[in-house]
Order: structure tokens, then C-alpha cells, then sequence
């Protein structure tokens, strides 16, 4: 063994060894690596594992939305091993442990020690921590009585236990967790289940849960609970929970009514009948028009050949010929030159026609959400020309039929018959 330390002495002294310049640490074969923050975050290289201090910043990284790469690269990990701390958590950061106000700390075990070796009595030692004689009793008998009981052991032993897995509300509740499973294969998303049950059920707390409680149900399949395959009825299908990131480009149409013409009316959501509307695309050069209803986020879709504005035009004007005239006063569109024709359009129909400023979707605030809840029906890339018109009336049935969380979780059926009534 000395002859190899030697060796290896006089080959660092002979070469510029990594090893001889203060890269070993703690004498292991740990490199330090120049983290691309700028910072040295790169100690932990190569070694094995995460500590809780490299665990909380992998967590902060994770919810910043950095990739898993770039928490990798930071690490000096693959990015597979960023997976396998995060998937087992569904992408949900575990809440730091903390030990209860009411359980015994290590210095009051070490009184209790201190109170054995002294021949002291279990009320004695009880009345001088100021604790039941059957609290002291319990510690003393689970680790190991009298002739065997070490506080820091036992303190030990108390942290491990209770780490025991704790069940949630949909675990000890048979008729929530049935209730939960079928609205999620109805493709309603936890928050508009919670929110439903709320409203149902007011008065009694048994029969509510959280949206929150419904996600980690999904995600950490640990908890046992709820089926990894109803996390497909989400909208994202995501295995997974990761921050939300967007972005949209479109394009300009000549001759139009920018939205800073729109009545203050229409903003402020005051009356119903404004609309708008975009077209959503799928494969193979395939479309249809999207159209919601400013107050009461009611959905129709419509079936178009193409995006030519003549045929876009042509399939509006006869979508508008269905809805009372009093609940279609004007539409709201991007730049989309498929509504280039939009002059025909209002003479056809007397709706007013208005254009949002150019790259600035979320104007159209109602309809952008929409379109992102059409593709868990619609996923990208889906041939929309394979759609009906009847199959398209039944998904529009289907989202307005989901509560929203803006509408109280009333529908936008509920809301739209109820101003529908209203004009008969």
C-alpha cells in the first residue's frame, strides 16, 4: 500500500493530477466541477446520490421549470437521474418533514435517561417534563425498558416510525373516490370535480375533497388510490406535473376594427351575446372554427373545408343563422387572414366584427382557454376532417357541460339556456 501511495505521489508531482490541486475532497474520489451558474454547484459530481441540501435546490430548479438536463448539467448528473427523484413524486415537491409539538425531542429523552440512571420513578421523571406518567411509560417499554434505553436511540427510532405512509381523504372515503374516478372519465379535471362537489354538497364537508388532493391521488401512485390510467382523461397527459409554458405567434389581416373599438360592454362581460372565436387546426390541412360566448363561455364548433376566407366566411354566417339574434352581437378574432372577408360577414349577419392587435392571444382570453380544453377531445395533430359536424356538436355538448370554476361551477349550458329563456 505505501509503495502505491508513493507512486502515486510522484506521478501527481510529475503531471498536473486534478488530484494534486485540491480536487480530492474529503479524500474521495469526488471532482470539483465549474457549474454553469457561475457558482461551484458542481462539488456533488459523481457522487452517489442527492444529500437534502442538493435535494431541496433539484426541488426549487424543478419548479422553476427547468428542463431535466439543465437540473442534470447543474448537478453534474444525468438527466436520468433527475428523473428518478422527481417521477416517484409525480413531479410534486414531498413536504419537508417536522416533528410534531406534541411528540418527546432528544433533550427531553436525554432527561429521561438521565432520570433511569438516577433510580428515578416513571412519575417522578413524568412530573419533572411535565408530562403524562403514560407517555414516559410507552417510551421507556418500545425501546428496549429500563436496562436498555438510549435516548438518542430512541429518538432515532421515533423519526423512522413515523415516516409510516398516512392515508389521504379519497383512501378512507369509498363513495368520494368513486364519485372523483367517474368524473374523471368524464374528462372533467380535479378543479372542476372539487368544485362541483362543493357546490353539491355545501353543508358537508365528507363529500368534498381538494383539486389538489385529486392530483397527488393521480401523480404519486404510491398513495395507492386512484388508477395511473385516469391521469389520460387530464388534459395534458402528463405523467408528471411541470410549470405551464406558451407562447403564440399569428398573423395580420388589412381593413379591420381593432378591439380598441369595442364597447365597454363587451369587455367588462356585462351582457351576453359577444363572442369570440379563432380557427383550430389539425393534421392534413384540416380545421374547424372555434366560437365562445363572452358570459357564459358557451362552446360551438363548426365544420370548415379549409381556411380559405371565402369558405370560413360561408360556414360562420351559417353557424350564426342557429343563435338568437339578441345572443350574437359581435365576434372577436385575431389576425387570422381567414377572416379576411369579415365586411360580408356583418352585412350577411349585422354581428360586428372586431381584431385583436397583432400577437396578443390573450385578448381573446375565453376562446385561448377553450381551444386548450378542445384538445383533450382534439389532440394536436389529430385529422379534424375525420369530424362530422354531429360529432363535432357532441364534443361542444361535452365541455359545456363541465363546470367552470369562473361560473361558481355552474356550465355554460346552465348559463346560456338561462339567457336564452330570457329572450323568448
Amino acid at each position: 500500500m505505501s509503495q502505491l501511495l508513493a507512486h502515486s505521489d510522484r506521478y501527481c508531482a510529475a503531471t498536473e493530477c486534478p488530484l494534486s490541486k485540491g480536487g480530492l475532497k474529503d479524500r474521495r474520489n469526488t471532482f470539483i466541477l465549474e457549474g454553469r451558474d457561475g457558482v461551484d454547484a458542481m462539488e456533488r459530481g459523481y457522487v452517489r446520490g442527492f444529500d437534502a441540501v442538493a435535494k431541496a435546490e433539484l426541488w426549487e430548479r424543478w419548479r422553476r421549470g427547468e428542463s431535466l438536463k439543465a437540473i442534470g448539467r447543474a448537478f453534474g448528473k444525468p438527466s436520468s437521474s433527475i428523473y428518478f427523484q422527481v417521477a416517484p413524486h409525480g413531479g410534486i415537491r414531498p413536504a419537508p418533514r417536522r416533528r410534531s409539538r406534541l411528540a418527546l425531542t432528544l433533550s427531553e429523552r436525554e432527561e429521561i435517561l438521565r432520570g433511569i440512571a438516577g433510580a428515578r420513578s416513571m412519575r417522578s421523571i413524568a412530573r419533572l417534563l411535565g408530562r403524562a406518567p403514560s407517555t414516559v411509560s410507552r417510551e421507556i417499554k418500545r425501546n428496549g425498558g429500563y436496562d436498555r434505553y438510549r435516548a438518542t436511540t430512541a429518538d432515532e427510532n421515533a423519526w423512522r416510525r413515523g415516516r409510516r405512509p398516512k392515508g389521504c381523504k379519497l383512501t378512507n372515503n369509498r363513495w368520494l373516490r368513486r364519485t372523483v374516478t367517474r368524473k374523471l372519465e368524464s374528462d372533467w379535471s380535479p378543479e372542476q370535480i372539487a368544485g362541483w362537489l362543493k357546490r353539491a354538497y355545501p353543508e358537508d364537508e365528507h363529500y368534498q375533497v381538494s383539486h389538489e388532493t385529486i392530483y397527488r391521488s393521480l401523480y404519486v401512485q404510491a398513495r395507492g388510490v386512484l388508477k395511473k390510467e385516469l391521469i389520460r382523461h387530464l388534459r395534458s397527459k402528463r405523467t408528471m406535473r411541470r410549470p405551464r409554458r406558451a407562447g403564440d405567434k399569428r398573423g395580420q389581416i388589412v381593413d379591420l376594427v381593432s378591439i380598441s373599438k369595442r364597447p365597454a360592454t363587451v369587455e367588462d362581460r356585462a351582457v351576453p351575446g359577444h363572442w369570440e372565436g379563432d380557427l383550430l387546426s389539425g393534421s392534413k390541412n384540416s380545421y374547424i372554427a372555434t366560437l365562445v360566448e363572452r358570459q357564459t363561455r358557451y362552446v360551438t364548433l363548426t365544420k370548415v373545408a379549409n381556411k380559405d376566407t371565402q369558405t370560413v366566411v360561408s360556414a360562420l354566417i351559417k353557424q350564426a343563422k342557429t343563435i338568437p339574434n339578441e345572443l350574437y352581437k359581435s365576434l372577436t378574432w385575431d389576425r387570422g387572414k381567414e377572416l379576411a372577408d369579415h365586411r360580408r360577414l356583418t352585412l350577411a349577419t349585422n354581428i360586428d366584427v372586431y381584431f385583436c392587435d397583432p400577437q396578443s392571444p390573450w385578448q381573446r382570453g375565453s376562446n385561448e382557454n377553450t381551444n386548450g380544453l378542445l384538445r383533450q377531445y382534439l389532440p394536436k395533430g389529430t385529422d379534424l376532417s375525420v369530424y362530422s359536424q354531429a360529432q363535432l356538436n357532441k364534443v361542444a355538448r361535452q365541455l359545456n357541460e363541465r363546470p367552470r370554476k369562473t361560473l361558481g361551477f355552474a356550465t355554460p349550458a346552465e348559463r346560456f339556456n338561462a339567457c336564452v329563456a330570457s329572450t323568448t
